[in-house]
């Protein structure tokens, strides 16, 4: 193997060590504001997309915020029990149900993803808004790379 080659590959092990800590340390970060809402990431995650997107066939959330579709019933239960989501049956499509955000879930979503979004904000201080253009830009490419292996 030649030096470049061995160069390069030093250096893909280390930035799969470094971007995996800095994911590491983002991601508690985050974990640790939301459970001061008293929910877990993945309840969270669930609220904020609706809250986005507004309404969602419970079958297509799990895709859209990246778990397993087995385990979105459980949240979405959860999420019930705690007052801050609904299923709604689909006005067109009978076999398709919509999870939908209660007043309470509105509300609390109103008040506390202001919050959330100064908090990431603050995480990622760290960059400036160029640096963090680039990194979006640098880091898709390297998924759709991955992604295409």
């Amino acid at each position: 193997m030649n030096r470049k080659d061995q160069l390069e590959e030093a250096l893909s092990l280390k930035l799969f060590v470094v971007l995996t800590r800095a994911v590491e340390s983002i991601k508690k970060r985050v974990e640790e504001d939301i459970k001061c809402l008293g929910l877990n990431p993945t309840e969270f995650a669930v609220l904020e997309f609706i809250y986005s997107k507004g309404d969602q066939p419970i079958q297509k959330i799990g895709e859209k915020v990246l778990f397993a579709s087995s385990s979105i019933t459980y949240v979405v239960d959860q999420l019930e029990k705690k007052c801050l989501l609904k299923r709604k049956p689909c006005p067109k499509d009978r076999r398709v149900v919509h999870a939908a955000l209660t007043v309470e879930g509105t509300e609390l979503m109103d008040k506390v993803f202001p919050e959330h979004t100064k908090a990431l904000k603050e995480i990622f201080s760290g960059l400036d808004v160029t640096e963090k253009q680039d990194v979006i830009e640098q880091l898709k490419k390297l998924g759709f790379h991955a992604q295409n292996l």
